[in-house]
């Protein structure tokens, strides 16, 4: 494996794990506003954002790599409205899709063929991500001024439930 792209993927585990944190934040946010579905919703985010973490950690190992973990940064977000959460995450979404595209750029460029497939599916796992967040934000938008509309939304996302990717190593 080309070191520089062995190199990126590791750094990507910590930023994913970072992710995680992240989320976990907002949920805590909206736990404490009282809206345990928004909660929910990105305490699954923070799941989904582990799984990514120890795909790349599998990946890396499957392909003799040693993986170094590095601390893990303190979200820097604070959040007053209930509408900060949603686009913060929205931010963050591309930006995570900004470092997969540089991963999947530096593995074409030394003909990683193998690592190019393995982000196949990380970056159309980050094209739902954008979208999920922009529709949060967008119905958010719609129904967040209305108190029974924000409980039905918030109904809604209390029942999401967890499943783990299906990405073949």
């Amino acid at each position: 494996m080309n070191q520089k792209v062995a190199a990126l993927l590791n750094d990507q585990i910590n930023k994913e794990f970072y992710s995680a944190y992240l989320y976990l934040d907002m949920a805590n946010f909206y736990s404490r506003k009282g809206l345990d579905g928004f909660a929910n919703w990105y305490e699954i985010q923070a799941k989904e954002e582990q799984d990514h973490a120890m795909l790349m950690y599998q990946y890396l190992q499957n392909n003799g790599e040693t993986v170094t973990l590095e601390a893990i940064a303190k979200p820097d977000k604070t959040f007053e409205a209930l509408m900060d959460p949603l686009k913060a995450g929205l931010e963050h979404e591309r930006y995570v899709t900004s470092l997969i595209n540089t991963i999947y750029e530096a593995a074409q460029g030394a003909k990683d063929f193998r690592t190019t497939q393995f982000l196949d599916w990380f970056i159309k796992e980050q094209g739902e991500e954008e979208k999920n967040s922009m529709d949060l934000i967008t119905r958010m938008e719609l129904f967040g001024e209305d108190a029974r509309s924000l409980y039905l939304l918030n109904s809604e996302l209390a029942g999401r439930v967890y499943s783990a990717p299906s990405l073949v190593l």
